[in-house]
């Protein structure tokens, strides 16, 4: 379980920061951008910690109260639900 857990939650992370940096990119083309509703649904899913490090690399959404606000709650709770798995694993 642990080893299959681990792959996911760095292919989440993965999608997540190269998602954030897409979506920076459109921005400054001005191209059609991804949807907040969509970085959201990758940073719920687990992606919390890559799109939260794009955010400080790119400096992207960093004006959007609901992502300087709403990403960090998201990554603290994921981060607690991590450790409980592993520590409840370990029993």
């Amino acid at each position: 379980m642990m080893p299959l857990l681990l792959m996911y939650l760095v292919m989440i992370n993965f999608i997540g920061y190269t998602t954030m940096a897409q979506d920076k990119r459109k921005a400054q083309r001005k191209e059609r951008r991804i949807p907040e509703k969509t970085l959201f649904f990758i940073a719920i899913i687990g992606g919390s910690f890559g799109v939260f490090n794009a955010m400080k690399v790119y400096r992207h959404k960093t004006k959007h109260k609901s992502f300087t606000v709403g990403i960090p709650l998201i990554l603290f709770v994921q981060f607690f639900m991590v450790i409980f798995i592993f520590l409840g694993e370990r029993t």
